[in-house]
């Protein structure tokens, strides 16, 4: 059974405005420029948000004579990628990490002259589709440079949205991403600060409510739980 015909269905804006209530807005993505976005969107992969913000002052700090912004896709196009890895040593996987910045770098100076204008002005399902085609970059990466930094209306899943959701019995502790997006992206508007806020909002309630061991009597979707039915910790457990 896939995401979107998972029983039952829950009505997305209550759950949402029920967060929005408790926790108000979570001003994602902190950033100073669109570029900055992406490259933490690289970042954050399997890392804790500490040490991408660690990362990007490092970045921040650097200066070449060769390229005095490294936090441009000029610096980043220009230095080499050993400096890279050794100024995101932070974020983790940094080798990993640097090869994956120099391939979206590459991708923005072959197919849009080195400018994210050009980029974000193209078709937003082709540009996604060729998104995609960089090498490391997954769906939900791509999804948040879409959403963060182009400002354009991609649902943006990761595990906590699984979380939380499978935990209720909403959608399939199975469901592939394209399913959980879809469930999401065909019950509400295509609202880039609806979406934006919804992400981070799903983010905060798991991490202070819905952890590996959930306090449900205190989290603020306490309330859906009688809609469904109680089970273990109020909520449908999946392990």
């Amino acid at each position: 059974m896939d995401a979107a015909s998972h029983p039952p269905s829950p009505n997305l804006l209550e759950i949402y405005n029920r967060l929005y209530t408790v926790f108000g807005p979570q001003h994602w993505w902190p950033a100073d420029s669109p570029f900055e976005v992406i490259v933490g969107a690289i970042l954050a992969q399997n890392t804790a948000w500490k040490n991408v913000e660690k990362a990007i002052t490092s970045l921040k700090q650097h200066a070449a004579a060769d390229a005095p912004q490294i936090l441009t896709p000029e610096g980043i196009h220009r230095i080499s990628e050993e400096t890279l890895s050794g100024l995101i040593r932070s974020s983790g996987f940094y080798h990993v990490k640097a090869r994956r910045l120099k391939a979206f770098i590459t991708f923005l100076y072959d197919a849009c002259d080195g400018t994210l204008a050009q980029m974000f002005s193209r078709d937003s399902n082709s540009l996604r589709e060729q998104l995609l085609s960089v090498k490391g970059l997954g769906p939900e990466t791509v999804d948040a440079i879409l959403l963060y930094a182009g400002n354009l209306p991609y649902f943006v899943v990761d595990a906590y949205t699984r979380r939380v959701f499978s935990r209720h019995g909403w959608i399939a502790e199975t469901a592939s991403y394209s399913e959980i997006q879809h469930f999401f992206m065909e019950r509400l508007l295509p609202d880039v600060r609806l979406f934006n806020e919804y992400h981070a909002l799903i983010v905060n309630v798991s991490k202070v409510f819905c952890k590996t061991k959930p306090d449900c009597e205190q989290c603020p979707l306490q309330p859906f739980f009688e809609q469904e039915g109680k089970h273990q910790y109020g909520c449908v457990i999946r392990y």
